[in-house]
């Protein structure tokens, strides 16, 4: 069965501007990574491509992703990337989205935030152009985000790593609870079953599911077979595990939960969320 990975950061820190991320500091990952290095590690686990997260918030960058998307290899299927809230966010939402590899933004609390009184506006400018947003830190405007998603229901959007729960092998936070079902009440909101190592409390993380189980458990009861998508968050993840680790834990989870939501869960819920490019062995 077919893999996309809905989350893998590419960037290259010997570029003569260098990098924004990650720093010096983060030696493990602070080297140069391509989609070539992605297929090595991933490859041999049943991915056949990638969605990329935006690495960088440089404007440029958007399109230093894009241009490593090529006739010749199929393995990046789309792109999110990072366009500031600011008065320029329409233009550039126009400029990278006649790029069809351009699938929509990553983007925090500020996208929601109707401080400038242009929030709905920049939700309707990605639904414009049929893209989406994964959206990071909004537990705290949680009700600004649903609200947003309910005035325009074409746009769809997708919880980063898990809603970013705090891990520990117990009883899950009950506010990040309400977060995760208060977002799942809104039918085009997903999540991203990515960042479990990384957001385990225990370093290097346990590789056992009974770890995660109850987190992974709020999750599917919250969101369902139909709304939950696989990302391994590499090369990121290799700070607390390793790629192979990540996937088996989720395989372990979903596994038992039959083909068809495996099947959903591995590749046609991101279909449903991207709207990624098919590429030969990918479609």
């Amino acid at each position: 069965m077919k893999i996309i990975d809905t989350h893998t950061h590419f960037y290259d820190p010997s570029r003569p501007q260098g990098v924004p991320w990650p720093g010096t500091k983060d030696s493990l990952i602070y080297r140069t990574v391509l989609p070539e290095h992605h297929r090595e590690v991933a490859a041999p686990t049943g991915v056949v491509g990638t969605v990329v997260s935006a690495a960088s918030v440089w404007l440029e960058d958007n399109q230093w992703v894009l241009d490593l998307v090529t006739p010749e290899d199929p393995w990046i299927v789309g792109v999110t990337g990072c366009i500031a809230s600011d008065a320029d966010f329409g233009a550039n939402v126009d400029r990278f989205a006649a790029n069809p590899y351009y699938r929509g933004i990553r983007a925090g609390a500020d996208f929601v935030d109707n401080t400038d009184g242009r929030s709905l506006e920049r939700v309707e400018k990605l639904a414009e152009h049929d893209l989406q947003v994964d959206i990071c830190g909004t537990r705290d405007s949680v009700d600004a985000m649903s609200d947003l998603a309910r005035q325009v229901p074409k746009l769809r959007w997708v919880l980063n790593h898990l809603g970013e729960p705090s891990i520990d092998g117990k009883e899950p936070d009950p506010a990040w609870v309400d977060y995760v079902q208060a977002a799942a009440e809104v039918p085009q909101i997903f999540c991203k079953v990515s960042g479990l190592v990384e957001y385990s409390q225990i370093k290097p993380a346990p590789p056992e599911l009974d770890y995660y189980l109850l987190v992974l458990e709020v999750l599917w009861d919250a969101f369902g077979e139909d709304r939950l998508i696989y990302g391994s968050n590499w090369p990121v993840c290799d700070l607390n595990s390793d790629h192979e680790t990540v996937q088996a834990i989720v395989r372990s989870f979903f596994e038992p939960k039959g083909e068809v939501a495996l099947e959903k869960y591995w590749w046609k819920n991101a279909k449903a969320a991207y709207k990624y490019v098919d590429r030969g062995l990918n479609a």
